[in-house]
């Protein structure tokens, strides 16, 4: 009789820890579940907003009197050249958040990023937006972003060579 009672108890201990068990993973399933859900979520706010800033700024390069709302710019830069200063940050913006979702790395995004910076008027523009920059927080990731694309510009000026993609050290994540 002692033996089977602590037989009983071992069982029905082990189906307590079993049950236990189920219901932690149970718990670790829906918690990963929300985890990918609020990811879902963030892109498409990330997606949409996206969508929203090349609406905003496609009206601004189109229409003058609405530039004007958001123009930062020196004001003895041309209307023309504001313009291009505009399409050169949708341009930015797009690269940006392509690597914010995560649909490009850090390694992919300084790989575009070297392509775009290419362009003299991107880099003119980048030159000119750097008082907007500047105004991030230290920390933000699209101050880390920034930094980098500095980084990557300064190696395309010192750069010795006309083979610009093999320019600087892309950084690895």
């Amino acid at each position: 009789m002692g033996s089977a009672a602590v037989g009983l108890m071992l069982v029905t201990a082990g189906m307590t820890l079993a049950a236990r068990q189920r219901r932690l993973e149970a718990e670790r399933l829906e918690l990963r579940r929300l985890e990918l859900a609020e990811r879902a979520s963030r892109r498409r706010a990330l997606a949409h907003q996206q969508r929203m800033h090349w609406e905003l700024l496609s009206r601004a390069i189109d229409n003058p009197a609405l530039a004007a709302v958001i123009d930062t710019y020196d004001p003895g830069i041309p209307a023309e050249r504001r313009r291009q200063y505009f399409y050169a940050n949708a341009w930015y913006i797009n690269l940006y958040h392509l690597h914010r979702t995560g649909i490009l790395n850090q390694e992919e995004f300084y790989g575009h990023a070297r392509e775009l910076f290419q362009n003299a008027l991107m880099r003119e523009y980048w030159e000119a937006s750097k008082g907007q920059r500047a105004t991030l927080k230290d920390s933000s990731d699209e101050a880390r972003v920034g930094r980098l694309v500095d980084g990557l510009i300064k190696d395309l000026d010192e750069a010795d060579t006309d083979e610009w993609w093999v320019v600087g050290n892309p950084p690895t994540t």
